[in-house]
């Protein structure tokens, strides 16, 4: 199919960076507060921990060098060593706490994108870039989990190390700590500013990083193509353009990062003179002391680093919004297929087990904001008979394959099995009945075992070789290094195009459903791989309902009924004989193939001997 029909999109629009931390707040940090509680015990420990070794430089110039106290010169080393002890074991857990955190959020938000992605419609993939995808799974929620933590640890270890020892401060000298502390608000209007940049830019470096994986993606897939055509250098410029982009953007996004630093510098060399200045002349005039004025230069010192990590925050933050917003895109991503809220089973539908009778009432059907797939068609497919579509590309015979198992939804009309709306039936029911076997087959990177299990993930491995055997697969599997444990290789690299086509037969006789749909399941093959997977899905087709898809017609004369579809309609419909005598589209299209291969059977011009044509009086596969 060409065209790709539109999802329903994303919502629009960023939200705010307090919406944002709310969410993730309510709905990943909320569930482990116990968690978070000890943390934060721990942090206050930490930061208690923080002020009193700042504290400590009081009696350690009054004391022990001014007045040369001897039980404090042996009390305060060992007052040293205890906070020294307490703060690394409240650092330890906190880390330890902290991680497991973070490590925890990127999990259970992994869980629900894939659990979202695994109820989209097949529309949403079509129109989405998998290496886009990847992206939100591996890049955006890893930045994720580095903002949450940041934040976190920011917004309550560095801050209660700040109050910690703000309040130190303000207890030795109030007016002291005003004079300190009076130009940091000044650095408030230009690091938000900073922040909101860094989301901008992040945002744009994300979504490059989407593009880089799905060009990674489509070039390793296709390196065999790749090299057919000699595109290596234009890959590769593709792919350069892209690196250089996100070396650009990141280092804009550095730059925006770093330039808190020179602000946060400049105001606490300001804020360090003016208290030297103001302290020192208090000093100088007998007003204080220089142990409790030592001690309030190294509490503000000490406070400078929280101080600047808090600043640093912001930019660090909407990074990790930024991701976020991404992430929770696909979180909230509308399901198209879904339950109605009084489905049922199929069975419980038809009253009994269910014999496969599919009907198509004026069904209409559009992709995105093309012509018509489905234009009003009827198409009746009795239960336990072989029904084959056949026409021109782009007639609909696909899009029938593909709306029986509610892949996607009609735009209107009806769509029945045994009588029953199937949008009145439960998914897992109506998938359970249906069977796929397709052109394009798909195997899993595991073992030929697993590939057929995929059938019924609960199958014996008597069964799974009885299926096998069935599928006329059993004898080259046997031939494997490992037989059935042989691992198949990413989307079954390690095997021909006909053992992969009966792996995917012996899946479908392991699932055993009574509705049963070919979709060109011979087309890609070569003549003795196509008689081989004829004769299995003989087998496969025998007392089920089968609607099958094929080009070659020689592969579909002894079907029940033949469907000719012309836009999105059924235009004729009968037996092979019957469409023949009838002169009509179906005979145009039979004596156009067969001419074809008439042609192709002529002897060349020099006399050589032409090759050989398929075989033109192949029955359909099962009779």
């Amino acid at each position: 199919m060409s065209r790709r029909r539109k999802s329903s999109p994303l919502p629009a629009g960023a939200p705010t960076s307090k919406a944002l931390v709310a969410r993730l707040s309510r709905e990943h940090l909320k569930p482990y507060w116990r968690r978070i509680a000890l943390a934060v015990v721990a942090m206050v420990v930490t930061a208690a921990a923080t002020a009193a070794n700042a504290w400590l430089m009081q009696p350690v110039l009054d004391d022990v060098f001014l007045k040369r106290d001897e039980t404090m010169l042996l009390l305060v080393p060992a007052a040293v060593l205890a906070l020294a002890a307490i703060n690394g074991f409240a650092t330890y857990v906190e880390r330890v706490l902290m991680e497991r955190l973070g490590t925890r959020v990127v999990a259970d938000l992994q869980h629900r994108m894939y659990s979202r992605l695994m109820s989209a419609d097949l529309a949403f993939f079509h129109q989405t870039g998998a290496g886009r995808l990847i992206a939100r799974f591996t890049h955006d929620v890893q930045l994720v989990r580095k903002s949450a933590a940041a934040a976190m640890t920011s917004l309550a270890k560095e801050s209660l190390t700040v109050i910690f020892l703000v309040g130190l401060m303000f207890w030795q000298d109030w007016l002291l700590a005003i004079i300190a502390f009076v130009v940091f608000p000044i650095a408030i209007l230009p690091i938000s500013r900073l922040g909101r940049r860094m989301r901008k830019v992040s945002d744009r470096a994300q979504d490059q990083v989407g593009r880089l994986t799905g060009i990674l993606e489509e070039t390793f897939l296709g390196a065999r193509h790749v090299k057919a055509y000699g595109m290596e250098a234009y890959e590769g410029r593709r792919m350069g353009r892209t690196v250089e982009e996100i070396y650009r953007l990141t280092g804009k996004a550095e730059r925006i990062r770093a330039a808190a630093s020179p602000i946060m510098e400049t105001l606490g060399g300001v804020a360090v003179g003016l208290v030297i200045f103001y302290g020192g002349a208090q000093v100088v005039a007998g007003e204080t002391t220089p142990g409790a004025f030592f001690s309030f230069v190294t509490a503000l010192l000490m406070a400078y680093r929280p101080a600047k990590t808090l600043a640093n925050l912001n930019a660090n933050l909407q990074e990790g919004l930024a991701a976020a917003h991404r992430v929770f895109e696909l979180i909230d991503m509308p399901v198209r297929i879904t339950d109605a809220p009084d489905a049922r089973p199929l069975t419980a539908l038809t009253g009994g087990p269910v014999r496969g009778a599919i009907r198509f009432e004026d069904a209409r059907f559009t992709y995105g904001e093309g012509a018509p797939a489905l234009d009003g068609l009827t198409l009746d497919v009795p239960a336990g008979q072989r029904v084959a579509l056949v026409g021109a590309s782009g007639a609909g015979k696909s899009t029938v394959i593909n709306l029986i198992p509610r892949f996607y939804d009609l735009d209107g009309g009806r769509l029945t099995i045994d009588g029953a709306d199937i949008r009145a039936v439960t998914l897992s029911s109506l998938r359970a009945a249906i069977a796929l076997v397709s052109q394009e087959v798909t195997l899993f990177n595991d073992t030929v075992a697993a590939n057929i299990r995929y059938g019924r993930t609960d199958a014996s491995d008597a069964e799974v070789e009885a299926a096998a055997r069935d599928a006329a697969a059993h004898d080259f599997i046997t031939r494997l290094p490992q037989g059935y444990d042989t691992l198949v290789g990413e989307h079954g690299s390690s095997l021909s195009g006909g053992q992969r086509q009966r792996i995917s037969i012996a899946r479908a006789m392991l699932k055993n459903a009574p509705i049963l749909l070919l979709d060109e399941a011979t087309s890609a093959l070569d003549t003795e791989s196509e008689r081989a997977v004829q004769d299995a899905l003989a087998r496969l087709m025998a007392g089920r309902t089968v609607l099958v898809v094929a080009h070659r017609l020689s592969t579909i004369i002894d079907a029940d009924l033949i469907c000719v579809m012309d836009r999105g309609r059924v235009i004729e419909q009968g037996s092979h004989s019957e469409l023949i005598a009838a002169g009509g589209a179906y005979a145009r299209l039979h004596a156009l193939q067969f001419a074809d291969h008439a042609e192709a059977a002529e002897p060349a011009a020099d006399g050589s001997a032409p090759a050989s044509p398929p075989p033109a009086s192949s029955p359909m596969p099962g009779r």
